[in-house]
């Protein structure tokens, strides 16, 4: 029989064997990254993670964040060694392997169960997607603060149902990226004590050595952050290993890093060289590492006799034993606290509660109006007293987004008050997205918001939450040149249709207050699409909806909101979106005089509206109306598809000025004015290609 001590280096050895093959069969990958710190992942994997590889979900598990994605390989071989077995997108255990010794064959092939980087709702046990650089440090973040708030919540005494930790392994590159140093700080401050990183300082990066572009103390700035440090002089040694991710559990007030020194490559030819970095070892390398790792040169993915199953002795035994005594205690819970778990099931099946939008405010017609921004702030608020677990907060901006939950208890999260519903997220967009995207991935419904022009900052992590397809909500306020004074440089042009661009990403510019009801109506039903509401910071009419179309419209996309006044086939259509509805109106009336009927559609989210069946789409837009002009602060790119090529766009060809608004709307046109003329030059234009 094989020693303990012997099987837990035969247990490494082979998931750097597994990882070395894969890379290889592909001819394609990073196989140094996780034969260096293959250690490191087998230790917390076998003697401490709190996961239960026969059912990846139970709510109280252990995260585990392979932020270096590049070396997905290792954690496919962990998946394939432990036995984790699949959810499908229903949350039902199905039974069968998530990853198999087939699918690690076809690493980063079509179709594959391993691909090049960890995705999320692929391959069952990757907790989040990454590949970006930081993002798995960042989006980590909110994983444990959602731990804090749902232990804050729902534990009782004698029902702790939620301790969980959140392990993020990352590499030279997180540490080096911007979004990283801003979710380092935010979790230092909020002193997280169930998150730990665990650094594999190899000092290598694709250009070389990393002394050419890094040599900062990251040990000191990280205790500067607030941060436990503690650091494993070498990959290899899993006792050393195991005392630092002991230390991590036994701090209460602080997260961790743990600075681990590893050797990239270990074992090859070309160890400790960027060599190992990107590119497969070859066959003479490949035959070199497996002979230094006592494998068999001779033999691809090779699993020895014996390490399933130290494995399933390990983490298996003792992951099962784990859930079952969890299952076992939210029984009794259940019993004890049944509105409590009744929410708890809600919040696994992103359902929301009954009674949900019994509060969502109905706005009476107002020629003053409110800016979208206000009104969003009171239907959030609304919305957020009937649902608890909706949580969130601003990049610093609270004031100007309307995003603070102001009702008796919504409180402030802090390290002391962790129950609390408003996020202070600091002057950080980047990390705010990235952390709303962690609380997204622990079923909480997370938002944050900021000003649009700054949605750049963050553009990594709102393009993240589309491709996982979770239902993380972006906020963004000041949505046009209606800054004004700010000038260009706060004035956002090309930032909506960046966003549109995003496959599975609403954008929601809705046009008035009980736009933003139904849009909020909307994006609460959402289970696996993010969205972005983009809201004025100016006033906006309060639409008499006795005049016009019902708001509820919002949720087809576009809606006819005052078709021509005769109630005919219109002359032309005037589309548009947010605070330029209401310019579209002011022009329809002036075309009415000149007897030119105009029917104005509202737009609030064009991606809805793609959706549509055509019998809808021409009920909006006929086909036999050729004359239509599109209305919108922003970058004319994309309404070509509405406006078709008779069509025009008024919009933004510039990065505007800084003045007061009522200037700026006279400079770049959006005027009644100008809007009735260039819809009279489209009807002309339409009525010669009528005659020929």
């Amino acid at each position: 029989m094989t020693e303990p001590d012997s099987l837990d280096t035969l247990a490494v050895n082979t998931l750097r064997g597994l990882c070395i093959d894969a890379v290889e069969q592909a001819n394609s990958g990073h196989p140094g990254t996780p034969m260096g710190i293959a250690a490191v992942a087998y230790t917390l994997w076998q003697r401490f993670l709190r996961f239960d590889p026969q059912d990846t979900i139970w709510l109280n598990r252990d995260r585990f964040v392979l932020s270096e994605g590049h070396a997905s390989a290792l954690l496919w071989s962990l998946l394939y060694l432990t036995g984790v077995r699949a959810v499908d997108p229903d949350y039902e255990v199905l039974g069968r392997p998530a990853v198999t010794l087939e699918d690690l064959k076809t690493f980063r092939q079509l179709d594959s169960k391993c691909p090049g980087h960890p995705e999320y709702r692929w391959t069952s046990g990757v907790e989040t997607t990454t590949g970006p650089l930081g993002q798995g440090v960042a989006t980590s973040v909110g994983m444990a603060i959602a731990g804090r708030w749902l232990a804050a919540r729902y534990n009782q005494p004698g029902f702790t149902l939620f301790d969980y930790d959140v392990y993020a392994l990352a590499g030279d590159g997180c540490m080096m990226e911007g979004v990283s140093a801003e979710a380092a700080s935010l979790a230092g401050h909020l002193q997280l004590a169930n998150l730990c990183w665990i650094y594999d300082s190899n000092r290598i990066t694709i250009e070389g050595y990393t002394d050419i572009t890094f040599t900062e103390d990251v040990a000191a700035r990280f205790l500067a952050y607030g941060w436990n440090v503690v650091t494993v002089a070498d990959a290899n040694d899993l006792d050393a290993v195991g005392r630092a991710l002991h230390s991590f559990r036994a701090e209460t007030e602080r997260p961790t890093l743990v600075v681990v020194h590893s050797h990239i490559g270990y074992g090859s030819p070309v160890e400790d060289t960027p060599k190992a970095h990107g590119s497969p070892l070859g066959p003479e390398g490949v035959r070199a590492a497996k002979r230094f790792l006592g494998l068999p040169e001779d033999q691809n993915f090779h699993v020895p006799e014996g390490v399933p199953e130290h494995f399933a002795r390990g983490i298996g035994a003792r992951g099962g034993e784990l859930r079952d005594g969890w299952v076992e205690l939210f029984d009794a819970y259940r019993r004890a606290y049944p509105a409590f778990a009744e929410e708890l099931a809600r919040i696994q099946r992103r359902e929301l509660p009954e009674g949900w939008d019994a509060e969502l405010p109905e706005f009476p017609a107002d020629e003053k109006g409110l800016a979208t921004r206000e009104s969003s702030g009171q239907v959030l608020n609304a919305l957020a007293r009937r649902v608890p677990w909706l949580v969130g907060g601003s990049a610093d901006l609270a004031p100007s987004t309307k995003t603070l939950l102001e009702f008796d208890g919504a409180g402030d999260f802090q390290a002391a008050t962790p129950s609390g519903r408003n996020l202070r997220l600091g002057v950080r967009e980047h990390a705010s997205a990235a952390v709303a995207n962690g609380m997204a991935l622990t079923k909480l419904r997370p938002y944050w918001s900021g000003f649009l022009i700054f949605s750049d900052y963050a553009k990594a992590a709102i393009r993240l939450s589309a491709l996982m397809e979770i239902p993380s909500i972006h906020i963004f306020t000041h949505d046009s040149i209606g800054v004004g004074e700010d000038g260009p440089t706060h004035q956002p042009v090309e930032q909506l249709a960046g966003l549109r661009a995003m496959p599975g990403l609403l954008v929601f510019r809705p046009a008035d207050a009980n736009e933003v009801t139904e849009t909020w109506r909307a994006v609460a039903r959402l289970h696996h699409e993010p969205a972005a509401l983009v809201l004025s910071r100016q006033a906006l009419p309060t639409l008499d909806r006795s005049r016009f179309a019902p708001a509820s419209g919002v949720a087809r996309g576009a809606y006819v909101l005052a078709d021509a006044p005769d109630g005919g086939v219109p002359d032309v259509i005037l589309l548009a979106t947010g605070s330029e509805v209401s310019l579209a109106l002011s022009a329809r009336e002036e075309l009415a005089g000149d007897g030119i009927g105009a029917r104005v559609v509202s737009m609030p989210c064009w991606e809805l509206f793609d959706r549509q069946e055509r019998e809808y789409h021409e009920q909006v837009l006929p086909p036999s109306v050729t004359a239509r002009v599109g209305v919108e602060q922003a970058s004319t790119f994309g309404w070509e598809r509405y406006v078709g090529d008779r069509g025009a766009v008024i919009g933004m060809h510039t990065y505007g000025a800084s003045a007061p608004l009522k200037h700026l709307l006279k400079q770049f046109g959006f005027t009644p004015e100008r809007v009735a003329q260039t819809a009279r030059e489209v009807v002309e234009a339409a009525r010669r290609d009528a005659t020929g």
